[in-house]
């Protein structure tokens, strides 16, 4: 009870507030400090897709095959070399998904698929050590066993959530942007530039709004400059990305490159399209607010309004007796 009482006093809360005021100050001090580049390391990626297709192109040109270095063997390349799990997981699927998730090169589909062979291990030596340890699942040991089986079972698809994960997320940043960089690009080619130039042009201005777009962008310049048919650069961009709004851009570019129609129209109605999209998205979520937020309140605000009102009201009752 005076533990409860000294909570309530002037000398707690004066201590509690600074407190507070002080990790404030420290977090926003060290704020900048923690945060990562994400802008340079995406338009590293990009560079290094750049290099990439000159050295495709080079080539291709000179109608020599490609050599590469041979590379340090890490222990994931070996074991996924040893036990040919690129002939058994491997699928135009799996890298499209890795793809769409900002997952580029061999290094994370290695590392994808090495964790797709160990992780229902990992998953099974834990839930049974855990069953074994504990008390909170009655049965003999083949049912402990049974359980851990299938909790093995699930994390053979782990790494496909994670990645389900990330790709939403992507899309999601993309989808936000997507209609002010449609914006950017109608004023680039109503300025005279070509698609090459606005694209380069827009993924510079949209990387401090959306890296992941930026990216995107970025990578479609390149393709542009280097692979001998546009159509296929503007369609590995609709793929990497996944949306339809993205989809419908690219086509619309497509036609204009193969018929000559205007396009700047086209890129004015998308842009509307887009943000239209964009606005009954949020208008979705802020109508479902109401019904996710009445758990929490029952849950958590109302019992401490209850103890706020009528926590002095027990303490007086109970010092009176």
């Amino acid at each position: 009870m005076n533990f409860i009482v000294s909570l309530f006093t002037v000398e707690f809360l004066v201590t509690a507030l600074a407190f507070l005021a002080a990790l404030g100050a420290i977090f926003s001090f060290a704020m900048p400090y923690l945060q990562q580049d994400r802008l340079g390391a995406r338009l590293k990626l990009v560079a290094e897709r750049r290099d990439e297709l000159k050295t495709l192109a080079r080539n291709e040109r000179d109608s020599r095959k490609n050599r590469l270095r041979p590379t340090a063997r890490t222990y994931m390349q070996e074991v996924v070399d040893r036990l040919s799990l690129r002939k058994i997981l491997e699928s135009p699927e799996t890298r499209l998904a890795l793809t769409r998730a900002g997952l580029r090169g061999q290094a994370p589909l290695v590392t994808f698929l090495f964790f797709r062979l160990v992780m229902p291990m990992i998953v099974f030596a834990g839930a049974l050590i855990y069953l074994l340890i504990t008390d909170n699942f009655a049965g003999n040991f083949l049912a402990k066993l049974a359980v851990a089986l299938g909790a093995g079972g699930i994390g053979f698809y782990l790494p496909n959530v994670y990645v389900q994960n990330l790709t939403a997320k992507r899309q999601q940043a993309i989808s936000r942007a997507f209609p002010d960089a449609l914006d950017l690009l109608l004023i680039c080619v109503e300025s005279g530039m070509t698609i090459e130039v606005a694209f380069s042009r827009v993924a510079k201005e949209i990387g401090s709004q959306s890296v992941e777009l930026a990216e995107e962008l970025g990578l479609t310049t390149a393709e542009l400059a280097y692979l001998s048919d546009r159509r296929i650069a503007l369609e590995n961009f609709a793929q990497r990305t996944g949306l339809e709004g993205v989809k419908a851009v690219v086509t619309s570019l497509i036609q204009s490159e193969r018929y000559g129609t205007p396009l700047a129209q086209s890129l004015r109605v998308m842009a509307q399209e887009n943000r239209d999209l964009r606005m009954a998205a949020a208008e979705k979520k802020a109508g479902a607010l109401p019904a996710q937020l009445t758990v929490p309140m029952i849950g958590c605000f109302l019992p401490v309004l209850f103890l706020v009102i009528l926590g002095p009201a027990a303490i007086t009752v109970m010092n009176a007796n």
